[in-house]
């Protein structure tokens, strides 16, 4: 049986998530392959030792360059912050590893090409953790896309927004700073962006608006206030290749809203419309009902849609978040086994960043800005 060792960077919550799928995967999809969780990485020591035995890890290390220089690791899996993409990616691929990383793929445009010009000619497999793109949900509104069940698809209108940064007593973080962080609302939330992409297709012109709201926060523990670098929220209108145009918005200070992406994609057959916040639902109207018996049904993602009976027999028993990751993952070692491509990489992803890059353009220059 072939043997995947995986090298885990950062401890914190989205490195939880995929430890949980790591282990997962193997009991929930049939591969015959062995996933090896080898060495863990965070700077901090004594977390990087608990949360490899946490994490069930087989060793730790608090340098990140010791893990991609570590020859028993095969996979090295970036979860940590944004502004460590760029370095620990491309030492890895030089390496010769794959690289599984956490979205956004860098803090601009420019380091993402770098990073995928690299992996395509090093032959190393990469993958883009765009997880909320694995939901049968959405993997079942592609199909419908594809097979014409709406028709040709003329208009999307797409969200992500979250409360997480609404209150203004939050401390000042690394979220908050463009060196760190790069862009706010739509880099951390920008999985919107690739949903658009996956059912649509390519955005080819943006004109977008941004603000930042909360322009101040104190730095932890003290009174002293800090100024807040990229934006709270945005939005701005979308043309894609394909002729279709919408709207697309991002927020990480509304109020009430805890993980609020959501899309409605208008078809000239009918209309689709989905809330990762009731991710097992799909809304799906077909205009060819009769006229009486016209209106939004409600399809409970079950067994006879993609991957989830890998997961339960029975439909409508409901789905997670780590469940996506679990999908992701199978993804990743199924690419890696197979040496087939996988989706979303770090070309998908740099799409993405152009689309963010654009958009920001577009706001400091007040113009539609091509892709």
């Amino acid at each position: 049986m072939k043997k995947i060792r995986i090298g885990l960077i950062g401890s914190g919550y989205i490195a939880k998530a995929h430890a949980i799928a790591l282990r997962a995967m193997p009991a929930v999809f049939s591969v015959d392959v062995e996933v090896i969780c080898e060495l863990l990485a965070d700077q901090d020591a004594l977390k990087a030792e608990s949360q490899c035995k946490a994490f069930c890890f087989n060793r730790w290390t608090d340098d990140w360059r010791v893990l991609v220089a570590d020859k028993a690791v095969d996979v090295v899996d970036i979860c940590a912050p944004n502004f460590l993409h760029y370095d620990i990616a491309m030492e890895a691929i030089a390496k010769g590893k794959h690289v599984y990383c956490e979205k956004p793929l860098a803090l601009n445009v420019e380091q993402a090409l770098s990073m995928t010009e690299a992996a395509e000619k090093a032959g190393v497999k990469t993958l883009v953790g765009y997880n909320y793109a694995k939901n049968p949900a959405t993997a079942l509104a592609k199909q419908m896309i594809d097979n014409g069940e709406i028709g040709t698809v003329v208009h999307f209108r797409g969200a992500h927004v979250e409360d997480y940064l609404a209150d203004p007593e939050i401390p000042f973080s690394w979220r908050v700073q463009r060196e760190k962080a790069g862009l706010g609302a739509l880099g951390d939330l920008c999985h919107i962006i690739n949903m658009a992409q996956l059912l649509v297709g390519d955005i080819k012109q943006v004109c977008a608006d941004m603000q930042t709201v909360i322009k101040q926060r104190p730095i932890d523990g003290t009174a002293v206030m800090r100024e807040v670098e990229n934006e709270d929220q945005a939005h701005m209108m979308v043309r894609f290749s394909d002729g279709a145009i919408g709207t697309i918005e991002c927020s990480r200070i509304a109020h009430g809203r805890k993980l609020g992406l959501t899309y409605e994609i208008t078809g000239t057959k009918g209309s689709l419309v989905f809330d990762q916040e009731r991710q097992s639902e799909l809304q799906f109207y077909s205009a060819s009902d009769a006229s009486n018996r016209q209106g939004f049904r409600t399809i409970l993602v079950g067994p006879e849609h993609p991957d989830y009976a890998a997961f339960c027999f029975a439909p409508g028993h409901g789905f997670g978040f780590n469940d996506q990751k679990i999908i992701e993952v199978r993804d990743l070692i199924d690419g890696i086994v197979n040496n087939e491509s996988m989706w979303p990489n770090f070309r998908a992803a740099l799409e993405v960043d152009k689309v963010n890059a654009a958009a920001e353009r577009s706001f400091l220059e007040r113009r539609w800005v091509s892709i």
